[in-house]
Formats: structure tokens, sequence, C-alpha cells
């Protein structure tokens, strides 16, 4: 009886320790795939940013250094589940583009920094940065340094 009662508690005890293991694996399969999720939704702010920053680049300015979100990329839907919250935020940073004294509230070279967070996922928040240059578009001239479509400047 004294066996029985042993080999009773060893199974117990390894039950209890599997049932342990499982458990945190599931833990870290969730932290993992919540991870990446927060990852794709960080990026989708800033895929919905891109037009919005290159359209208002004589704001930049104005919202660089700024803790807060500009009102004009505001207006961008942030819900991307459809549950009426929003799941990401962006804002502006600046970019070293001073040689001295840099100063993060003035851009001077029409590159600045798209900050998105998302803020879906509460235990593994995600913070993706891209550089956004604005070059201001205009004709392509046959002429123009480098040519127009890849043409060398074949005049």
């Amino acid at each position: 009886m004294l066996v029985t009662l042993i080999l009773i508690t060893a199974v117990f005890a390894g039950a209890a320790t599997m049932t342990s293991m499982q458990l945190a694996s599931h833990k870290n399969t969730q932290l993992i795939r919540d991870k990446t999720s927060s990852l794709y939704c960080a990026e989708a702010g800033l895929a919905a940013a891109h037009s919005a920053v290159a359209t208002h680049y004589g704001d930049w300015n104005n919202w660089l250094g700024q803790a807060s979100e500009p009102t004009w990329l505001g207006t961008l839907d942030h819900d991307l589940d459809g549950d009426g919250v929003a799941d990401f935020t962006l804002r502006l940073r600046d970019n070293a583009d001073e040689s001295v004294d840099d100063d993060p509230s003035v851009d001077n070279d029409l590159a600045v920094f798209v900050v998105s967070t998302c803020v879906k996922y509460d235990d593994v928040p995600v913070v993706v940065s891209e550089l956004i240059r604005f070059n201001g578009g205009g004709n392509c001239y046959d002429a123009q340094l480098g040519g127009c479509g890849g043409n060398a400047n074949a005049n």
C-alpha cells in the first residue's frame, strides 16, 4: 500500500509539472503572437501616415518636439479592428539635421521621422519609426542632373 501511495504521489507530481510547463508555454506563445500583432499594428500606423505627412510638410516645424499627435494626423482612421478604439498613435520627430546644437523642434532638410506606437496591446507595446523625406515634386526635365526616367542625362 505504501508503494502504491508513493507511485500515485509521483504521478500527481509529474502531472502538476507537465501542466505548469504547458501553461507557461501557452503564455509565451500568446506573448509572441501579441508582439507580432503589435508590430503589424505600429507598421499600419506608418502606412496610414505617409500621404498625410507628405501633404503637410509645411506644418512639420509646428509639431516637432511635441509629445502630442499633430491634429492633421488625428483625422486619420486609427482603428484597425473596427472596435471603435484607436489602435496606434502617431507623432513627428526631427532627424539630426544640424551639425552643431541640434534643435529637435526645427527641420532644416525636409526629412522627419514619423513615430508610430501601437497602443492596442498593453503587455507588448511596439514603437516603430520611419524617416520621411519631402522632395518637392515638380517637373522632370531630360537635361537635369541624372536625367528623367533613368536616361542618364541624355540631351
